[in-house]
């Protein structure tokens, strides 16, 4: 009986530290800053300016995040092109123009 009873207070201990360790972790990861390079795009602080020099009439119809690069889908000016961009410099890094 006194086995049953140390190894039920024992369980209960590791519940409580284990819980407390998960909720440390999750506020941790919560408040860290997230890394410009490698596992994200951009920190939320950072900010960056790029001129896209399409012809007048064009419109970005969509946005995506591929790898390490931003995508941008646009429309008009021309035949439907994706423009890839380095969102820590702001240059393009590719261009792929759509067969209309």
């Amino acid at each position: 009986m006194r086995a049953l009873k140390a190894a039920t207070i024992v369980m209960g201990i590791l519940i409580v530290v284990g819980t407390a360790v998960l909720i440390a972790v999750i506020f941790k990861r919560a408040n860290a800053p997230h890394p410009a390079a490698g596992g994200g795009l951009v920190p939320s602080a950072a900010r960056f300016a790029t001129m896209l020099h399409e012809p007048a009439g064009t419109r970005i119809t969509g946005l995506a995040a591929i790898g390490d690069a931003l995508a941008l889908s646009l429309q008009g000016g021309g035949a439907d092109r994706v423009i890839l961009i380095d969102p820590r410099t702001g240059e393009t890094r590719g261009r792929i123009t759509l067969a209309p």
